[in-house]
């Protein structure tokens, strides 16, 4: 069964230190409690972020946990992108972390098939953990909440701005990451949904997975697209990064009357969008993910909340940037993040 979503929005400093107040300092300071363990102050709580290896993605998660640190009081932040997309890699980095006593974690799993076992051994010891930017495969997350893109409706999202850019009709090209990845296959659907709703005016020439391992990968993919098939192709959407700035830089390059709409917001994808050469690009929350995150995963580390539904997923959010918003779409972004933590603290934690 499809988990609820729900539309959050993550708190600013102010807001995310009067929260932390409410709920921290009566644990803290209010001595035996009536009910209920005894809370542990903030300044006990180690926050780890573990990406399931490097990517340009996960850069912005650096500066939101030391910023999540400075605002909410944190004992310690850590960010740790050494797992080379390993799970038993990854299950070594953090049990490595939590040797040092770091006790909640936030974590984009190498293994969407296998990263709920991770979940539940960590869980099993007494402590936090969220699955950011990315959900496990099925319909089960051990983890106390997955707060990550709705990378269905993106892919949705990006795939109407493509048809939309075609004039409605045409020969469209899919450019995506590992197949394996159940994101990947959220991705795909998404964009068939969208090409279902024209009616067979636009076709889906080609899928092209497993093209996000690094940019090179994606380089040489789309320069094979293109000498293969770019006089016959109208649109070329890229639900993944790395093909999303390989395909920009390789259509404008051959000079191609092909509408290419990107994911995330790489510097060359803006420029893009500016000079005409792409038509639009969806951009994600990773900062959000990264802050609301650690903030939420202080809260239930510290004892003054628990989950009204554990495993519950939560939309971080994505938004359509084109000519008409390319200078301020950020502010658009940090704006619903600030929205959202009220959303969070009212229907997500159960707080004392």
């Amino acid at each position: 069964m499809k988990s609820k979503k729900i539309l959050l929005r993550a708190g600013v400093a102010a807001l995310g230190l009067a929260a932390l107040t409410a709920c921290s300092t009566r644990g803290s300071n209010a001595g035996p409690a009536n009910s209920g363990p005894e809370k542990k102050p903030v300044t006990q709580v180690k926050v780890a972020l573990v990406p399931g290896g490097p990517h340009q993605y996960f850069q912005p998660w650096k500066a939101a946990a030391e910023r999540a640190k400075a605002d909410f009081g944190l004992g310690e932040t850590a960010f740790d992108e050494t797992s080379q997309w390993d799970q038993a890699k990854q299950n070594s980095v953090i049990n490595s972390l939590a040797s040092q006593g770091y006790n909640a974690f936030g974590v984009f799993g190498a293994s969407p098939t296998d990263i709920n076992s991770t979940f539940s051994d960590l869980k099993a010891k007494g402590l936090s953990v969220a699955s950011l930017g990315s959900c496990p495969a099925g319909d089960v997350d051990k983890a106390d909440f997955c707060l990550s893109t709705d990378v269905g409706e993106a892919a949705y999202k990006a795939a109407k701005a493509t048809i939309d850019a075609m004039g409605g009709q045409g020969s469209l090209v899919h450019l995506t990451g590992n197949n394996v990845d159940s994101n990947t296959q959220r991705r795909i659907a998404g964009v068939k949904k969208a090409i279902d709703e024209t009616a067979a005016k636009v076709v889906l020439a080609n899928t092209v997975t497993d093209v996000d391992k690094d940019l090179q990968t994606a380089q040489k993919a789309v320069a094979d697209l293109l000498s293969a098939q770019g006089k016959a192709i109208n649109g070329i959407v890229t639900t993944a990064y790395n093909p999303a700035v390989a395909a920009a830089a390789g259509v404008k390059s051959a000079g191609l009357p092909i509408k290419v709409v990107a994911i995330d917001d790489d510097p060359q994808i803006l420029a893009g969008i500016k000079d005409g050469s792409v038509a639009a690009t969806i951009a994600q929350n990773p900062t959000g993910q990264a802050y609301l995150g650690a903030w939420a995963l202080s809260q239930l580390a510290t004892g003054a909340c628990t989950m009204k539904q554990p495993g519950q997923v939560i939309d971080s959010g994505s938004f359509t940037v084109t000519t008409s918003n390319v200078d301020s779409y950020d502010g658009e972004r940090k704006a619903k993040t600030d929205q959202l933590k009220t959303e969070f603290s009212g229907n997500v934690l159960l707080c004392s």
